[in-house]
């Protein structure tokens, strides 16, 4: 899993979602729910930064720490 995949996760369980509900929340389709949930590492940042407003966050870009290098 990635760190993407594991933070969405656990935003959707802490605000008690399934994901399907994440789904319909979001108005992004459940099998890119699940293909994110996985730790798909390929996929559209705008489709990401959608799913991730529902949480008051956004993907922006960061230097790689050494833990992720």
């Amino acid at each position: 899993m990635t760190l993407l995949s594991k933070t969405i996760k656990a935003k959707r369980k802490e605000n008690g979602l399934t994901q399907e509900d994440l789904s319909l929340k979001s108005g992004l389709g459940l099998r890119l729910i699940r293909e994110i949930e996985q730790g798909k590492t390929s996929m559209r940042m705008d489709k990401v930064n959608q799913l991730l407003a529902l949480f008051g966050m956004e993907l922006i870009p960061a230097p790689k720490s050494k833990n992720h290098e």
